[in-house]
């Protein structure tokens, strides 16, 4: 109830009026069964546009920091992402990483819409970095449809650090659904689910135009450093142009 309160009465029309979408292929989201958005990571207010556009409930998951914070801001924090139906997820890895996506799971296993960040984290300098496996996890065990989804500008609206966003127009575009179904019979195959998370990183590059780092965004040092020669590609290793996803 909450999460409807919040998006068509206490803060969504406002967030539209004050940031003026523009939002292509929408269309490309479907109206029912179980979906994966999979978006590439650039603000803190990814969270918050991203389902703003989409008529159906999102699911997301967020770092378990965000609802253990202290004092009005920390209560205000935690209140908000347990009203919007978002997941804590330990990213230490391991069992609790494991238990956010089983609960993402149970959301498309229901008919939901799944949003999921396949970087695990924000890009620390707005390249695209290497996904990680569970979003290809998720689509084998669901069967639900990917949706690959490119946040254009949220870096120059919310830079990381700051908490005022900047008055610019938010910029997005999902791009064609895609479909894994053909990989059923694959589930718990590393091979497959790297080549899955790799096709999915690819049409985030396609619709980003965003540079594909071929590392872990997680793996950097706190102080940016240029990649070493060869881990800037044009494209996730192993994968090929499609032409799907355009907008």
């Amino acid at each position: 109830m909450f999460y409807w309160l919040l998006k068509y009465v206490l803060l969504g029309p406002l967030l539209k009026l004050i940031f003026r979408p523009d939002v292509r292929g929408l269309r490309n989201v479907p109206a029912d069964g179980p979906v994966i958005l999979a978006c590439n990571h650039l603000s803190f207010s990814d969270s918050i546009f991203t389902p703003l556009m989409v008529n159906r409930r999102v699911t997301f998951v967020a770092k378990a920091e965000y609802f253990t914070g202290k004092g009005i801001k920390g209560k205000l924090m935690r209140q908000f992402f347990l009203g919007t139906g978002t997941i804590p997820v330990d990213r230490s890895g391991g069992q609790a990483a494991q238990a956010a996506l089983d609960t993402l799971l149970r959301v498309l296993r229901e008919g939901g819409i799944a949003g999921i960040y396949p970087e695990g984290t924000r890009s620390p300098d707005g390249r695209l970095y290497r996904g990680k496996t569970g979003v290809a996890r998720l689509a084998l065990e669901s069967g639900a449809r990917v949706v690959p989804v490119a946040l254009l500008n949220t870096d120059e609206i919310q830079p990381t650090g700051t908490l005022i966003p900047k008055i610019r127009r938010v910029r997005m575009t999902f791009g064609a659904p895609l479909d894994f179904s053909r990989y059923g019979a694959s589930r718990g195959d590393r091979f497959v689910e790297r080549a899955i998370t790799d096709e999915i990183m690819y049409e985030l590059m396609v619709l980003s135009g965003r540079p594909y780092v071929d590392i872990y965004a997680s793996k950097l040092k706190t102080t940016i450093e240029a990649p070493a020669q060869g881990q800037i590609r044009t494209a996730p290793v192993g994968v090929e142009g499609t032409g799907k996803g355009e907008a």
